[in-house]
């Protein structure tokens, strides 16, 4: 089988059938960055995802990523997350030819409009669930997506001081936080709903201990760069009224700077309303950062 990249994929589906058992359907699912993603079903019935590191950089790094995903979901298992579960893991791609992860498929789909109250507050009641969590594993400290090498005004950018401004923030030191368990990566491409509720939670990938509101962060950028700045702050302000933690908008910032792209690489942010919607994200949290000050 050859995917939408042309990757031959045969021997990847060869491995999951030593699991799964022979296949009777296999469908590529839309909108991995990093990945190539399967829809497995088996002549018996049962439904899976198979995750095959086909990208760079993530090609690259797959085995931590792929191990620490199936590692992560064999840990959630036990919490009521609904996370998938893990069926067997390829990180090398020995077996597959890309680091490769078999897991369970979650019912439901992407609502990426789904931004009315009701919505926002089960994501963030989800995101405090996630935030509850007590690993039972080690698991890695966080890393920023907003590295230095990314500290280039953007061509499109209408406010350079601002970004200059956004810059010099992230030059300083980051403000003290009480770790927890964190997705790194949660946002509504990776929440599914199913029956007017959340059905779960995907792309376990990233998860490490850091900062909750980085978490709160990537959601709202992500809602932002969709439906504006004002339906995030209602994100954040529902994660708020069920927490009790208090906004961190260095975090903010460093997770808006984190969607540029590094010198020479192509951005996700492609359309010209979405570069707009965060720059105006970004001026948004700058003020609040003046007002923290």
């Amino acid at each position: 089988m050859l995917t939408a990249d042309d990757l031959d994929v045969t021997d990847a589906l060869t491995w999951a059938s030593a699991t799964t058992g022979p296949l009777a359907r296999v469908s590529e699912l839309s909108g991995g960055w990093t990945s190539t993603m399967l829809a497995l079903a088996t002549g018996a019935g049962d439904e899976l995802v198979l995750r095959l590191m086909t990208r760079e950089p993530w090609r690259s790094h797959g085995a931590g990523l792929t191990t620490r995903e199936s590692e992560i979901q064999q840990m959630l298992a036990r919490t009521p997350i609904p996370a998938p579960r893990s069926r067997a893991l390829d990180a090398h791609g020995r077996e597959c030819g890309f680091p490769g992860h078999l897991m369970s498929l979650l019912p439901g789909q992407v609502d990426l409009d789904r931004v009315d109250e009701d919505s926002l507050d089960r994501l963030a009641y989800l995101l405090a669930t996630i935030h509850d969590v007590s690993p039972t594993i080690e698991v890695r400290t966080y890393q920023s997506w907003a590295w230095e090498a990314k500290y280039t005004v953007p061509p499109w950018a209408t406010d350079t001081d601002l970004w200059e401004e956004a810059f010099a923030l992230l030059r300083t030191d980051a403000p003290g936080y009480e770790p927890c368990f964190i997705h790194r990566d949660f946002q509504p491409r990776n929440v599914l709903w199913s029956d007017d509720r959340i059905s779960g939670v995907v792309d376990w990938v990233e998860t490490s201990m850091g900062p909750a509101w980085l978490d709160v962060a990537h959601c709202c950028t992500n809602i932002a760069i969709d439906h504006g700045s004002d339906t995030a702050d209602r994100l954040a302000a529902a994660y708020v009224a069920r927490t009790g933690r208090e906004p961190q908008p260095y975090f903010d910032v460093m997770d808006i700077v984190g969607f540029l792209p590094p010198p020479g690489r192509e951005g996700f942010i492609k359309a010209e309303d979405e570069r707009r919607r965060l720059e105006q994200r970004l001026s948004s949290v700058m003020q609040r950062v003046a007002m923290h000050r």
